[in-house]
C-alpha cells in the first residue's frame, strides 16, 4: 500500500510574496504536498471579507515537486473559498494553514485578521486549520527559530485532527528564542486612538489606521497577550460557533407569555 503525502493548503493576508508565507512553505514542505493560493498584495485586516463586485482571478506563480503556488486578486477568504472550489472539490485538504503573519493576531485582533479569516474559513469547510502569527512584524523578519514548533504542531494536528468547529490561533513572541508554549484564552481588551490624520490642516478628512492595544487584564497570565508579551508562544483554541449559550435562557425568559 502506498502512503500518500498529506495535502496542505496555505494562504495568508500579507500576500504570496511576503517573507512569512515563504518561510512557512519551506517549514511545511517536508510534511506533505502543498498548494498555496494567497493574495497578490497585502490584505491585512480583511477578516472574513469577500469580493462580490468584481471577478476574482488567480494565476500560477510556480510549480515544483509537491508544491504549487498561485496568486489571487481577492481577499484571504476569497483565496480559500476559490481554492476549495477549483482544486478541492473531490478531495479536501488534510490541513489548512495561514501565515506566518507579520504582526500578532492575539486578543481582539482575531476578529480583524485576514490570517484568521483563512483559518476560520478552512474550519467552516471542515478541514483542520491553524493560523501562525508573530509579534515581530518586520518585513524581513527571520522566523526560522519557529520551525521546530511549527512542524511539531502541524504533524500533531495531521495525526490527531481537531474537533469540529475548532481551529488553532498560534502567536509567537518578538524574541527568536521563546520560553515555552502556553495554552491560552483570548485576552480581553480594546484598541485606543485608532486613527491619525493623514493630511494636516483645516478641512482635512483623511485618516490612517493607527492605535495601541490596551489589555483590560494585564496581570492575567492565562491570556494570549500576556504570553507573547512575556516571551511565550500562545496557542489559543478558537471556536467558530459564536452563540452566547448562557444568554439563551435569559432571552427565553424575556419572551415568556
Amino acid at each position: 500500500m502506498i502512503n500518500k503525502k498529506p495535502l496542505i493548503f496555505i494562504s495568508n493576508d500579507d500576500g504570496y510574496q511576503a517573507n512569512g508565507i515563504r518561510q512557512l512553505i519551506e517549514m511545511l514542505r517536508p510534511l506533505g504536498q502543498i498548494l498555496v493560493m494567497a493574495p497578490d498584495s497585502a490584505r491585512s485586516g480583511s477578516s472574513m471579507a469577500l469580493t462580490s463586485s468584481v471577478p476574482v482571478k488567480f494565476r500560477k506563480i510556480c510549480e515544483e515537486k509537491d508544491l504549487v503556488v498561485f496568486s489571487c486578486s481577492g481577499t484571504p477568504v476569497d483565496c480559500t473559498k476559490l481554492a476549495f472550489h477549483v482544486f478541492f472539490q473531490d478531495e479536501k485538504p488534510d490541513l489548512v494553514v495561514a501565515g506566518i503573519n507579520h504582526g500578532d493576531n492575539a486578543a481582539v485582533n482575531v476578529h480583524y485578521s485576514g490570517t484568521m479569516g483563512v483559518t476560520i474559513e478552512g474550519c467552516l469547510k471542515g478541514a483542520p486549520s491553524i493560523a501562525f502569527s508573530s509579534l515581530n512584524k518586520a518585513k524581513d523578519a527571520d522566523y526560522s527559530s519557529y520551525t521546530s514548533l511549527v512542524q511539531k504542531l502541524t504533524a500533531l494536528v495531521l495525526d490527531k485532527g481537531l474537533p469540529e468547529g475548532v481551529c488553532l490561533n498560534v502567536n509567537f513572541p518578538m524574541t527568536s528564542v521563546h520560553k515555552g508554549v502556553r495554552i491560552c484564552r483570548q485576552d480581553k481588551g480594546n484598541w485606543v486612538q485608532e486613527w491619525e490624520k493623514y493630511l494636516q490642516g483645516e478641512g482635512s478628512n483623511s485618516y490612517l489606521i493607527a492605535g495601541d492595544y490596551i489589555s483590560n487584564e494585564p496581570s492575567s497570565s492565562d491570556t494570549d497577550r500576556w504570553a507573547i508579551e512575556n516571551g511565550y508562544v500562545a496557542i489559543t483554541p478558537t471556536t467558530i460557533d459564536m452563540t452566547a449559550y448562557n444568554m439563551m435562557n435569559v432571552l427565553k425568559d424575556w419572551f415568556k407569555e
